[in-house]
Parts: structure tokens; sequence; C-alpha cells
């Protein structure tokens, strides 16, 4: 439902000549080009979350319902998940040391370096420990036992 509500919301909110101007604008410079791109394409990035929702929807309800398809599509979901958590570290790893360069050509500005690391740290325990679930839960999914209650 969220992302339901977030994908209207982006296609109402930020539709118009005036949008259109500060998109096309070009990215500041030093800025990295995955910054770059989001900037420019975060539309696509909040309808692609609306699909891999209503897939997870429909597999969890299939799995509910014991269906093979379900059980296949859930496991598949479960990679993209391990995928994007550690692909997203080595984004937030590229954004940070950016962020930290700006703060340090900043006249007078705190020294953020360990807040920096502190964040870092953060996203590699929840990044790891997630992806850890999700292969836990993919094993699960495709272990014999399960396959066989799937084949039922």
């Amino acid at each position: 439902m969220i992302s339901i509500l977030q994908n209207i919301m982006i296609q109402t909110m930020f539709k118009g000549p005036e949008m259109e101007k500060v998109l096309q604008a070009p990215p500041p410079p030093g800025a990295p080009p995955f910054a770059a791109f989001m900037a420019s394409h975060f539309q696509l990035f909040f309808l692609a979350f609306l699909i891999v929702s209503v897939l997870t929807l429909a597999s969890s309800i299939g799995l509910l319902k014991r269906k093979n398809w379900a059980r296949l599509l859930f496991v598949g979901l479960m990679v993209l998940g391990i995928a994007w958590n550690l692909g997203s570290l080595i984004l937030q790893l590229t954004m940070f040391s950016s962020m930290q360069d700006s703060f340090a050509n900043a006249p007078g500005a705190p020294n953020m370096k360990p807040f920096m690391i502190g964040i870092a740290v953060v996203s590699v325990i929840f990044a790891l420990g997630f992806s850890g679930l999700f292969g836990w839960i993919a094993k699960r999914l495709l272990s014999s036992a399960v396959v066989a209650e799937f084949k039922q």
C-alpha cells in the first residue's frame, strides 16, 4: 500500500514544467555517477520498488497456498535482496567518500569522519545481517523437506 501511495505521489507531484527543468539540470560537480543517475531517474526506482512489492505479495500468498511457482519466485526475491544489500554497501561507501570530501573542503565544517564511520559500520552490520537472513530463507525454501511439501 505504501509503495502504491509513493508512486501516486511521485507521478503527481513531480510532473510539470518546473520539475522537468530541475531534473534536466546538470548534476553538481563532483557528484557520484550513481547519485546523478538516481536524481534523473528516481521515478523508475519507485516503480521498480512497486513491482518488487507486488511480486513479494503475490509470492507470499502463493507460499501460503503451497504453490511451487511462489516458492521459486520467493527464492529469487531473496537472492535479489542479497544482491541489493551487498550492492548498496558499495554505493554507500562511494557516496560516503564523496560526502566526506565535500565536508572536508567546506570552511569551518565539523569533522564528520567519526559520524560517517559509524553510519558505515551500522550499514555493514544491517546489510550482512539481512543478507544472511535472506540466504537462510532461500536455503530453507530449497531444502528437500520444503520442496516435498510443495509437491503434495
